[in-house]
Formats: C-alpha cells, structure tokens, sequence
C-alpha cells in the first residue's frame, strides 16, 4: 500500500499530461482552420481525439519516464517536460499572414487556460454539490488538470524557442521567419538547461513557478467561490 499513492498521484499526472498537450495542439489547429488555414484539417488535427496530436517520443516517452522512474529510482535530477506533435500551418493569406500566425501561436496557451477555467468550474461544482460522495481520485484529478494546464499555458508563453511566447517575440523585434528556424533549432538544450537549473534559478524559481502559482490559485479560490453557491 505504501507504493499505492505514488503511483496513483504518478497516473494522474501522466494522463492529465497527455490530455492537456494534446488539447494544447487542438487549439493551434481549431484556429487555425477558423482563419481560413486548410493545412491542419487536410492533415487530421482539428479533432479532440488525443491520438491526432500525440508524439509518441514527447507526449509519451519522455514523460512517462520522468514520471514513473522516480517510484523506482527515487527522485531523478530532470526537470518534467512534453510536447505534442507540431500542428503544421501553411499561412497561405499574405495579407493576414502576422495575425493568423499570432492568434494560431496564442491560442495553445489560450486552449490551456480555458481548459483551467472548466475544471476550476466543474471542481467547484462537485465540491459544492456532493463532496462526500465525489471519489477522492476525481479531486485529485481536476487539482492536477488545474496545475497542469496552468503550467503548460505559462511554460509555452515564456520567449524561449520554439516554444509559442518565442513567435511572438519574433514580431514584436522584426525577426525573419529564416532566422527565427535557425534558432528554434538549435534552442533546445538551452530550454532544457533552464528547466534543470536548481529551483532558486531566475528562469524557474523567480518567474515560471511564481507565475504558475498566481493563476492556479486564482483558479482555485474560483472553485471554492462554486462550491459555495450550492
């Protein structure tokens, strides 16, 4: 029973992150195709199956080692990160081509905090309606879903490539989409760095969890708003 709880707190989190990646990419393609982009929908992404928006290296892999080794090996020196497959978009229209770019990039984050609001809504709802008769899991799950989703919406808005905040920094200082490519590409291990620096780092301690803390209580305290109605 000891290893029970780990594990199941290890499920949770494994299965939110997927969901909410995955969701994360649907709302690249859902706006992409309300602009007029015919590239995501040819390709199948504008769908909520999960499956459409999995990379089986970054949404699966990786995670699921940095979440389950440590029940084995204890706690591992790695910071936690994922992503999806890339939604592929052709911004065929020149004369709207920044704004399509801009709002398709946003709305990833912008699909993560909605997603936050729904389960602070819904936590709230359960809490209010029935607490004693709610599963202790189904809590558990929405707190997470709220975290996660907090996490992924400010973690994808920091302007570090290629994550989304890194494409609009790109037009706010006139960066050609050829130098922008270069730099994404090689951008990857100074991410990395900045997610496995100490926790006091500037990068974690002082700005992202900071920062992630701020909207997941505010969601929070949403839901005990709820649950108070009932």
């Amino acid at each position: 029973m000891e290893y029970w709880e780990p594990l199941r707190w290890a499920i949770i989190q494994f299965i939110v992150l997927v969901l909410c990646i995955s969701l994360h990419e649907f709302g690249h393609a859902w706006t992409a195709d309300k602009r007029g982009d015919l590239l995501p929908r040819a390709q199948g992404r504008v769908t909520l199956n999960p499956v459409a928006h999995i990379d089986p290296l970054g949404t699966l892999a990786i995670p699921g080692m940095m979440i389950f080794l440590p029940l084995l090996f204890g706690g591992l020196p790695f910071g936690l990160i994922g992503w999806g497959k890339p939604v592929q978009v052709s911004l065929a229209n020149a004369k709207t081509r920044r704004a399509d770019d801009i709002l398709i990039t946003l709305s990833g984050p912008g699909m993560n905090f909605l997603l936050a609001l729904v389960g602070a809504i819904t936590f709230g709802a359960l809490w209010g309606i029935n607490s004693e008769m709610i599963p202790e899991t189904v809590y558990d799950f929405f707190l997470m879903f709220i975290m996660v989703n907090c996490s992924l919406a400010v973690f994808n808005l920091m302007p570090l490539p290629p994550l989304d905040g890194s494409r609009v920094l790109r037009y706010a200082v006139g960066m050609t989409e050829e130098t922008f490519s270069k730099i994404a590409r090689n951008a990857w291990w100074i991410l990395l760095l900045a997610i496995n620096l100490p926790p006091e780092n500037p990068v974690l301690g002082m700005i992202f969890r900071p920062v992630v803390g701020f909207f997941a209580k505010g969601f929070l305290y949403l839901s005990e708003f709820i649950s108070g109605l009932f």
